[in-house]
């Protein structure tokens, strides 16, 4: 049984060492003896023996050689990729995203898989399972090699208690003790996450929310809610239900726009984005199609406009509430609307109300579900190794 070393004996001394050079690994990339030397502070021969200890140890190899202006050729070393694997998946009503992630920063191939959420008892696992064999085929990886897996749900998740609620989008998955039950089910560790919770994750730390104080990250898509972000802290709330605003009344003046809302669900999420695309003739099955259609018409100004009145109705008591630095418009209405829609957004709140807010479109190229699950994944995964050198 492993134990940790004693702090101030040699033992410790080489594996605070060791993290602290696979913590640049991880940070920049390859390095040579010579750069690890130099940005963690260490001599020479105390980096060499760091890279003679990771690299016995299976967490490093050399990838390749340096040609330096004077002296020797150096070697240089990267965190081997199959040490640390996973997968972050995506589960919305029309489709389950995934992709394998590694410590390393690899890059490897999104899977789709389009489906109708019609899920029985207890096929979560199986859903899950098989997000994780696609995204490992594609990649050329085992699927033995995985150790975990984060995941973003349309419903709110405590992750206190491990309770799963707001879950309208959600049959056949566990309602208690969601990581521990998934977890058991599929061998490694599973993270459950709100879905634009984690897509707030992505825009702190690769969208427009990179250099903002706070942001409310505001996600219309077939669902509708709000994340919010303060110092990167993502406000999860007592039961993990913060943000869930589509459940509230509609407003008095929504009764303008749609007299048949009840709530902000109503009002704002898919089936009100159809109903304004069908005005213009603009229609799909599958909503993600609808969003490609909407995107592709002549007349896509205009229903960005009549969708913009209905935003601007929910954005409001985010602004109230809150008063957060920005509100950036996110998920698939939010990524097609773009600049236009957050302009749009902008212009209805300043002519209805007192606010006069910065109103953001998304930066975050990539599905943002998937692109927030990867970087808290990576996290996880990083951790793992420096904890794997910690009880060396």
């Amino acid at each position: 049984m492993a134990t940790k070393s004693l702090p101030g004996t040699p033992a410790w001394l080489g594996a605070t060492n060791d993290q602290k050079a696979l913590a640049l690994l991880l940070e920049y990339g390859a390095l040579t003896r010579n750069q690890l030397g130099e940005l963690s502070g260490l001599s020479k021969p105390t980096a060499s023996q760091m890279v003679a200890r990771l690299e016995s140890a299976g967490l490093i190899e050399s990838v390749g050689e340096i040609a330096g202006s004077r002296g020797p050729t150096a070697m240089s070393y990267g965190v081997r990729k199959n040490v640390a694997i996973g997968v972050a998946v995506d589960v919305q009503p029309e489709v389950t995203r995934s992709v394998v992630i590694d410590a390393a920063g690899g890059e490897y191939p999104v899977v789709e898989d389009f489906h109708a959420r019609s899920r029985g008892e207890n096929d979560a696992a199986v859903e899950l399972r098989g997000a994780v064999s696609r995204a490992c085929e594609q990649a050329g990886i085992e699927t033995t090699l995985v150790t975990g897996i984060v995941v973003g749900v349309q419903a709110a998740v405590n992750a206190a208690t491990g309770e799963l609620s707001f879950t309208d989008e959600m049959p056949g998955w566990p309602r208690e003790d969601i990581n521990e039950t998934l977890s058991a089910a599929l061998g490694y560790d599973v993270v459950v996450w709100n879905d634009v919770k984690v897509a707030a994750v992505a825009e702190r730390e690769m969208g427009a929310g990179k250099e903002l104080g706070s942001f409310a990250l505001f996600w219309v898509g077939n669902g509708l809610g709000v994340a919010f972000d303060i110092r990167g802290e993502i406000l999860a709330g007592a039961n993990g239900g913060a943000g869930e605003i589509g459940y509230l009344s509609a407003p008095l003046r929504a009764a303008d726009v749609d007299p048949q809302a009840a709530d902000l669900q109503d009002l704002i999420s898919g089936d009100a984005i159809a109903k304004i695309a069908s005005q213009f003739d603009v229609s799909a099955a599958r909503f993600e199609d609808l969003l490609t259609a909407i995107d592709a018409s002549p007349d896509r100004h205009r229903m960005l406009s009549l969708v913009a009145e209905r935003v601007a109705l929910g954005v409001a008591p985010v602004l109230a509430v809150l008063d957060p630095e920005a509100v950036i418009l996110s998920g698939p209405v939010g990524i097609i609307g773009g600049d236009v829609l957050a302009h749009e957004v902008r212009a209805a709140i300043e002519s209805h109300t007192r606010w006069r807010p910065r109103i953001e479109s998304t930066g975050v190229s990539r599905p943002p579900v998937l692109a927030g699950a990867a970087c808290v994944l990576r996290e996880h995964l990083t951790e793992g190794l420096i904890e794997a050198i910690t009880n060396s």
